[in-house]
């Protein structure tokens, strides 16, 4: 029984002497260690971080990487954040790394250089950037995003995140980050053009961006022409030709727009408009040969055969050396010919097939390769063109002249008398 006592009493003076409070023996040891780390820090932070920036001055990125491993090792920045500045830290040990092309380690170092700064922009860039050479496409997206949130004003990284979309075939995405860029910047002209790049990319109308663009900068020309070709591919001449002129008023000389509003009118069927519009466009360029042969085209459509046959002696008049004028000649006497021709053929229908014939053949003799009907011409020159047995029934008066003309009120267009050949006697 006493046994059993003393064992309980030595119990309880073992429990007694456990829940005594610590006299502070281990704090003071932390104390010491740290103090211990400071100290060291303090002597070796210093040359740390100057061997670290001449290693980095000469490029020698071996020793740098291993330097900023030691002062990474040691928290330098912690121990002094004004000697040993965190983002210096890990963005130069970051790119000692890229250099020796190890972007994988490049990424962990800036990883760990987030979790102390995850608002620093630079380092995300450089993330962004290893992630790029890893091939890391989706990584290198978000971090652009992330990106985006932390400098919403900022155009160079929005652009860098619209190229990722782009390449990526994200549009929609492109479109929402480009739209940003011009609610910050309304003129900027890569945006815009990128923009609607996007939409018709992404099967969207791209028309209203053309607009919009043009409405911004009235007085850019170009802006003006990119939205006209937009229209006209929406088929939407109507709305083209108000802007075409808009654009004439600013810039009475400009070619292309004449030439872009002769073709919108002639698109509706305005063959007067169209035709004022290449009028005009002569007066600037009166040596454009082939205004006049587009001018004698539209009048051939609404079958004023003598206005359209006077624009194409212009051509001739311009350069006889070269067959587009007489070949144009030629068409607008067959297409005269064919509208007005009889059954049987008059002695005038005649002429004037034998008058596009000969046009027809002096083009050709000129290198001409256009519209022409010479060869159905010669092959049935019997039964249409005017030639020797016709000359043969003519009045002693014409045979005389050596000429003859169209008489009948449906060729009083024609001003040209058809000259006799040699062996019509």
């Amino acid at each position: 029984m006493k046994q059993i006592k003393m064992i309980s009493m030595a119990m309880g003076v073992l429990l007694l002497t456990m829940c005594v409070p610590p006299d502070g023996s281990s704090d003071k040891g932390r104390g010491k260690d740290k103090a211990k780390l400071d100290s060291l820090r303090q002597f070796k932070c210093p040359r740390l971080m100057s061997s670290a920036a001449e290693y980095y001055r000469n490029r020698d990125w071996k020793q740098t990487v291993r330097i900023y491993k030691e002062i990474t090792s040691l928290d330098c920045d912690e121990w002094n954040p004004v000697y040993a500045p965190p983002k210096e830290i890990y963005q130069y040990y970051a790119i000692a790394y890229e250099q020796l092309g190890k972007f994988d380690s490049s990424e962990f170092v800036l990883l760990d250089g987030l979790q102390k700064l995850p608002d620093n922009v630079d380092l995300r860039k450089r993330l962004a950037y290893s992630y790029k050479k890893q091939g890391k496409k989706d990584k290198e997206i978000i971090e652009y995003e992330r990106l985006v949130d932390m400098a919403p004003s900022d155009i160079h990284i929005m652009n860098d995140l619209s190229k990722l979309y782009k390449d990526g075939g994200r549009f929609d995405d492109q479109i929402i980050i480009l739209e940003k860029i011009l609610d910050i910047d309304g003129n900027n002209e890569i945006a815009q053009s990128e923009l609607a790049l996007a939409f018709e990319s992404s099967g969207r109308d791209p028309i209203d961006v053309y607009r919009k663009r043009y409405d911004a900068n009235p007085e850019n020309i170009s802006y003006g022409l990119d939205y006209v070709d937009r229209l006209g591919q929406a088929d939407r001449y109507e709305d083209a030709i108000p802007v075409l002129k808009s654009i004439i008023s600013q810039d009475p000389s400009s070619k292309l727009a004449y030439r872009k509003l002769a073709d919108a009118n002639k698109a509706i069927d305005n063959l007067k408009g169209a035709v004022s519009a290449y009028e005009e466009l002569f007066r600037i360029d009166p040596r454009d040969g082939r205004i006049p042969i587009d001018i004698s085209n539209l009048y051939l459509e609404s079958n004023d055969f003598g206005k359209a046959l006077r624009w194409a002696d212009k051509v001739v008049s311009l350069n006889n050396d070269i067959g587009d004028g007489f070949g144009q000649k030629g068409k607008v006497y067959y297409y005269g010919w064919d509208n007005f021709r009889k059954n049987p053929f008059t002695a005038d229908d005649r002429i004037i097939a034998k008058l596009s014939f000969d046009y027809f053949v002096k083009a050709e003799s000129k290198g001409y390769r256009g519209f022409s009907k010479r060869a159905w011409l010669e092959e049935n020159s019997k039964d249409i063109l005017y030639g020797k047995a016709q000359w043969f029934m003519a009045d002693e008066k014409t045979r005389r002249t050596k000429s003859i003309s169209t008489m009948s009120s449906d060729y009083d267009w024609v001003t040209e008398s058809l000259k006799a050949e040699a062996d019509w006697k």
